[in-house]
């Protein structure tokens, strides 16, 4: 108890007061075009899912145009289960491509053993993008490389552990504060009190979720959702609707579900959307 009194002095809370402040009702006359373009670099050949999560999250939370780069082991299952997306092998992964998204997400079930991916986005990339980096590229991330300001770090402990030096123990909200703003990115620091932080920007608490919640694929469908939500509302605050919404699904969900699946979050996404929008109008 004392702890969270703690986090809500430091922090404001996320509600859905975030939701209808950044999702309205789409214009009449919109295109495809008009909702961004998602590269996501996620899914080797055993983590095919984690690609396929992150790549319906990312479609299912509205962005216009989504295409998944994975092992080419992983194609047909994303064209049988999500069709919208496009798909393509790593090899294939060229500047042109990189410079054509608006948001890049790197990293869900991606592994180790392609560290030059992610080097390659961070050579190639424009400083107008937003980039997320989850998972696998969090554990390839290494000091010193350089990354644009539109940046937004998704570790859980103990990845957060690796990339910051902190301890879990450290990893307070003063202490992770003070990391996001030497690093001069955004961190969505996953616990069971998700907290999210941008330098010269006040800190979010999470106090949604649910141990339903953990599973497989959690993480990656949040960073899909993070990226779908960057790829129409290109701004800071994207990523705390997105953090909050999941969650906020995730625990109505609970309420009749003892184990909560990431694509049941996903199926969900629009409807939430949808309500949001109308209650901003």
């Amino acid at each position: 108890m004392a702890a969270g009194i703690c986090y809500n002095r430091l922090m404001k809370t996320l509600t859905d007061e975030i939701l209808r402040k950044l999702i309205k009702e789409r214009p009449r006359q919109s295109h495809k075009g008009d909702y961004g373009r998602l590269l996501i670099i996620a899914g080797n050949e055993e983590y095919g899912g984690a690609g396929i999560l992150a790549a319906s999250a990312g479609v299912y939370s509205g962005a216009g145009l989504v295409t998944l780069v994975t092992a080419e082991k992983n194609h047909t299952s994303l064209h049988a289960r999500l069709p919208e997306a496009m798909v393509l092998d790593f090899s294939a992964l060229t500047s042109d491509l990189i410079q054509s998204a608006d948001v890049i997400l790197i990293g869900p079930g991606l592994g180790l053993e392609r560290p030059d991916l992610l080097g390659r986005v961070l050579d190639e990339q424009k400083e107008e993008q937003w980039l997320v980096i989850d998972g696998s590229a969090i554990s390839l991330f290494q000091a010193g490389l350089k990354h644009p300001d539109k940046t937004v770090f998704t570790p859980h402990q103990k990845e957060m552990e690796r990339l910051s030096g902190l301890t879990i123990a450290e990893q307070t909200p003063e202490g992770l504060q003070a990391f996001a703003d030497e690093l001069g990115a955004g961190l969505v620091a996953k616990s069971e009190a998700t907290k999210i932080f941008f330098p010269d920007m006040e800190a979010s608490l999470l106090t949604l979720g649910t141990p339903a919640q953990a599973t497989g694929g959690m993480g990656d469908t949040l960073a899909g959702m993070i990226a779908g939500f960057l790829a129409q509302f290109p701004q800071k605050e994207a990523v705390l609707a997105a953090t909050y919404l999941h969650s906020k699904i995730a625990s109505d969900l609970a309420e009749e579900a003892y184990v909560v699946l990431p694509s049941q979050i996903i199926e969900k996404i629009p409807q939430y959307m949808k309500r949001a929008s109308l209650q901003n109008g």
